[in-house]
């Protein structure tokens, strides 16, 4: 289908005007659409064990030449497997020795330093896929953002549900009015990133493991000494350096409505938590929590509420829904003014209209939204192509918005926070404004 047929938030993903997000002539050595000689790009991976080691695989079609992990065991199995890759511990090294050989750059990194590593590389020219959460903050996230812009970079944020089948189906009923105007959300994870209980072990200072850089891995975080409690995987828990469940999982769950809806910025935030106390755990997350997000009207929808469940909290059963139906664990239940879709958690999964007769009876409509094959992919031939991907930081960037707003309800419980997503700010509280750029350790910037 030709793009005269798509509507514009299909094709551009509902975040950035074509005027916001441009890229490079493909003649231009580097820029979209421009290929090594071989007919394959130069990828270097920064962070290579655990889920870096998806990026590894989804890339390796193309010519691996370097890999950059902190822990140079967890990384072993990714060096062993791509042994012609220049292997580094400081992604910083590796640009300084290998700028002109690398066109395009992953990173899988903990959340913390997901910014300075694509910055790093979007300032050189680099095309980047970034693993979900985007950056650890709303300044990163802005910055990033801008520095796509004045680089003309093609970017991916690594929430793969985004290139589903699932998800386009579900924008796709959503614009046909297959249950009318779209009012309430309820989208939840039930996977609990809460340390609480790990707390006392911070005390503990035991030596750091010879395989493990532990200086780079704090990167620009504030000194603290090393503690086994928070890696490998762990990170996610402790909020010096992960995103809690919110920010882990809202890129997958919410990304269907986020593109459907063209939600964008919302107005307020609010947050409730069990048995959580922000001062005293202050270092972590609570067990669970429900984050309230308040969206404006827009265009010719109408305003929509969101509700976040993390953890041990669960989304409550809509009358809506009968007894035909589970509630999600991990996924969403969206209701509109004449009935309702319930979906899974990677990209609308399972996707699928109550009550059960309305689902039978529905025709659905042409597939208007193009098809592509794997979320790397994807991001590759965008670069060939010179075109945006489908989950470029300009659509990526809000959706991971979303989670950091939700973090600093947490950190302010109970305080319902109005938020200028224009300016960046916060209009009623000025401590929140002062959680938007949390300070880096000396040494380290964007």
């Amino acid at each position: 289908m030709s793009k005269k047929h798509l509507t514009r938030r299909a094709f551009l993903g509902a975040a950035a005007s074509a005027a916001a997000v441009t890229v490079v002539s493909r003649h231009v050595l580097g820029g979209p659409g421009w290929t090594a000689p071989s007919g394959k790009l130069n990828v270097a991976c920064i962070g290579v064990g655990g889920r870096g080691g998806a990026s590894v695989g989804g890339t390796s079609g193309e010519n691996i030449v370097a890999l950059c992990d902190v822990d140079q065991k967890r990384a072993g199995g990714a060096f062993k497997k791509h042994p012609n890759a220049k292997a580094y511990k400081d992604f910083r090294k590796m640009f300084d020795e290998m700028e002109k050989g690398i066109d395009a750059v992953t990173v899988a990194t903990p959340d913390h330093t997901h910014a300075v590593a694509c910055m790093a590389a979007i300032t050189r020219g680099k095309h980047v896929f970034c693993e979900k959460p985007l950056a650890h903050s709303i300044y990163e996230i802005r910055q990033l953002m801008a520095a796509t812009r004045k680089h003309r970079v093609v970017t991916q944020l690594g929430n793969q549900g985004h290139s589903t089948e699932a998800i386009r189906l579900f924008c796709e009923w959503i614009w046909d009015g297959a249950i009318g105007a779209v009012h309430t959300i309820h989208a939840a994870c039930t996977a609990v990133h809460c340390k609480i209980d790990q707390l006392p072990r911070l005390k503990e200072k035991p030596p750091v493991p010879a395989t493990l850089d532990w200086d780079l891995w704090l990167g620009p975080a504030l000194f603290r000494p090393y503690n086994p409690v928070f890696l490998p995987g762990s990170w996610r828990g402790w909020m010096p350096f992960g995103s809690g469940t919110i920010g882990d999982w809202v890129c997958h769950v919410v990304d269907p409505v986020f593109w459907a809806l063209d939600l964008g910025s919302p107005v307020t935030v609010q947050a409730r938590a069990r048995d959580y106390a922000p001062r005293k755990h202050a270092m972590t997350f609570p067990k669970g929590s429900v984050i309230k997000f308040e969206f404006p009207a827009k265009g010719k929808r109408g305003p929509v509420t969101l509700y976040w469940y993390s953890g041990v909290e669960r989304i409550p059963r809509p009358k809506e829904l009968g007894k035909d139906r589970k509630v999600p664990g991990t996924g969403a239940v969206v209701l509109g003014t004449t009935g309702g879709i319930t979906y899974g958690s990677h990209g609308a999964n399972g996707v699928r209209i109550f009550p059960e007769a309305k689902m039978r009876a529905y025709k659905q409509p042409a597939k208007t939204i193009p098809r592509v094959r794997g979320h790397h992919n994807d991001w590759l031939n965008a670069i060939r192509a010179g075109r945006l991907a489908g989950s470029h930081f300009h659509y990526g960037g809000p959706l991971t918005e979303l989670a950091r707003l939700g973090i600093i309800a947490i950190q302010l419980l109970g305080q319902k926070l109005v938020w200028d997503g224009q300016n960046m700010r916060f209009t009623n509280n000025s401590l929140a404004n002062r959680l938007i750029n949390p300070p880096y350790r000396q040494g380290w910037s964007l």
